[in-house]
């Protein structure tokens, strides 16, 4: 309904903490903006795993009945928008297995490009699946490994996959967290007295008032048990390639990302933004929430005042009964309204983070001409969107992409916008501080970093081409 790329994954846990269950909802909560599908909890009380998962948001799904359920001092959770596998109760996570030597639970932020070959393989030597979730296809990699340290099964059955992963593992004697070797998706590492934290966001450290101690890096691993933190470098090192996306909109402003600041990083957009594409104009104004910082940032260095034309209903569900047609735009009224007394007749100027497919950018131009604007300049603080993501992002395909095979001139026209300015690649990685190193920009550029395997080929590059 709404125009934005959908949210991936994210994963929390811990080790070494009373009521582990009950820190890991709050942690949960705190990174329900990276998936609304579903969520689940597996706990250990240090001899078997206990699991509660189902479809909804962390408060619904977990109530202080369930979490008595959930005993131990060590837990992994998981909050889950679905970008491969499909959705339902099947593919919620964490998946919890007993294997021939332990018991064995997983959670997984990012995809796989090479799962659906593994998974064939799999099934021709006579592997079940119970879910359709590339996640399930490397506990069957790792239950099948013969080594007899579980973190080097691990090691040897993620040698086998190509992709992007922060993972997870939880048996009944340790957790384990592993970064791909590019490190697409990202991963912290903190403390909280005694006991170890693992995290897709430095946010949910805050919430529970742990100590953020660093990222994990590209290709690291940790192994925690109560010897204490084991660091480990298991794989042949590449080029870092972090995701770009998540300082332009997926992480929480209040997070620090890859060592940086999110907040101030998006601020450096809006400014970068500002400085690209000026404009006279009377009032700058976000599309709430993501385009807040960017237009702050902009705002502040065009010397433009900064307003809120747009309010924002934080209560919209997933499933809701729709009118007749007589109510316009009612996907974007049921979330965004518009401010005439602020807006009418003035020039202003509409910070966004990004534009998929065109639609909610257009229905957003025609609202705010609607409530008296006299003139929309629609700026974006990323750059065309025009290729999809394969790790880890829920992206439409290429053709669904406006960016794709439309020039800005004549995206500004569909979108009704009086003028359209898109950041560019050069000062996107300018503002993040990347200088074009260590960060994946392929949704902007094409460039992707890991191609997809030969037998899978073919299928991957309709979808490029579609």
């Amino acid at each position: 309904m709404f125009d934005k790329l959908k949210e991936e994954c994210g994963v929390f846990g811990i080790w070494g903490a009373p009521e582990a269950a009950n820190l890991t909802y709050l942690g949960l909560h705190a990174l329900q903006h990276r998936g609304q599908e579903g969520a689940g909890i597996v706990s250990n009380d240090g001899v078997s795993l206990h699991m509660h998962k189902d479809l909804g948001l962390v408060g619904d799904i977990f109530g202080a009945k369930v979490l008595e359920r959930l005993p131990g001092e060590a837990a992994i959770g998981h909050v889950r928008y679905s970008t491969a596998g499909g959705g339902g109760i099947k593919n919620a996570q964490p998946f919890a297995v007993q294997t021939s030597t332990c018991p064995l639970a997983i959670a997984h932020n990012g995809n796989l490009v090479n799962a659906d070959s593994k998974r064939r393989l799999l099934e021709e030597q006579g592997a079940i699946f119970f879910s359709s979730s590339d996640t399930e296809v490397v506990l069957h990699l790792v239950a099948r490994r013969p080594e007899a340290v579980l973190h080097e099964r691990i090691s040897a059955a993620l040698r086998e996959v190509d992709g992007a992963y922060s993972l997870l593992f939880m048996s009944d004697e340790q957790l384990i967290g592993v970064r791909d070797p590019h490190g697409f998706r990202p991963l912290i590492l903190g403390k909280l007295k005694n006991a170890f934290v693992l995290a897709s966001e430095t946010c949910a450290l805050d919430l529970i008032e742990a100590e953020y101690i660093r990222e994990i890096e590209p290709g690291e691993m940790v192994v925690i048990s109560k010897e204490g933190l084991q660091s480990l470098r298991p794989f042949e090192q590449v080029a870092a390639a972090r995701c770009i996306f998540e300082h332009v909109y997926f992480a929480r402003p209040d997070s620090v990302l890859f060592g940086q600041s999110v907040y101030a990083t998006r601020t450096r957009l809006g400014a970068q933004l500002a400085t690209e594409h000026p404009v006279e104009a009377d009032l700058v104004i976000p599309v709430p929430d993501s385009g807040v910082p960017a237009a702050i940032g902009y705002a502040a260095a065009s010397g433009i005042p900064f307003g809120m034309g747009l309010v924002r209903s934080h209560y919209v569900g997933r499933t809701f009964i729709e009118p007749s047609q007589s109510i316009r735009h009612f996907g974007v009224k049921l979330k965004l309204n518009a401010l005439g007394n602020e807006l009418k007749g003035k020039r202003v100027v509409v910070i966004d983070d990004s534009i998929v497919r065109g639609t909610t950018s257009r229905k957003i131009v025609k609202m705010l001409r609607n409530a008296g604007a006299k003139e929309v300049h629609l700026r974006i603080s990323s750059p065309p969107t025009a290729w999809p993501c394969y790790y880890g992002i829920d992206t439409p395909t290429r053709q669904e992409l406006i960016a794709s095979s439309h020039s800005t001139d004549e995206i500004t026209k569909y979108v009704t916008a009086d003028s359209l300015g898109y950041l560019s690649t050069g000062g996107l990685h300018d503002a993040v501080g990347s200088r074009g190193e260590g960060y994946c920009d392929a949704c902007f550029t094409g460039n992707y970093r890991v191609q997809f395997p030969k037998d899978e080929e073919k299928r991957s590059l309709r979808v490029l081409e579609a």
